[in-house]
């Protein structure tokens, strides 16, 4: 019912950036939380970004200053803006959804009910 599709990552090098992009099939978009999240290899899956639907956002720590989450409601498509990146961002980056659009506990995994299936970021040194 709810399918999301990323787009946009790559090989960077360090300090270099990329726009990552989640289209999402939804008709109630506008209504749902978005959030990234992203797994390298060997570790367990983290929260990287989340938007509010009124465009209030929040980041880990490990992003912040460097990463920008943005979602455009028309085209139903959440970015993913990644700028000074660094080689322990490499991971797959994963695109959430959560159709409970109360902004709480933004940067848990279990609140969002939809997936995309990733797309490979890599930077190298």
């Amino acid at each position: 019912q709810v399918q999301l599709v990323e787009s946009g990552g790559g090989l960077v090098q360090a300090g270099g950036s990329l726009r990552l992009s989640c289209a999402v099939s939804a008709r109630t978009f506008s209504s749902y939380v978005m959030g990234w999240f992203r797994q390298a290899p060997g570790k367990e899956r983290e929260f990287g970004a989340a938007i509010s639907t009124s465009g209030s956002t929040h980041y880990t720590n490990s992003v912040k200053g460097r990463f920008t989450i943005s979602r455009d409601n028309a085209k139903n498509t959440v970015y993913l803006q990644m700028n000074s990146l660094k080689p322990e961002d490499t991971a797959v980056y994963y695109c959430a959804a959560s159709t409970d659009e109360l902004w709480f506990q933004p940067d848990t995994a279990a609140r969002y009910a939809y997936w995309g299936r990733g797309t490979q970021v890599t930077v190298s040194s």
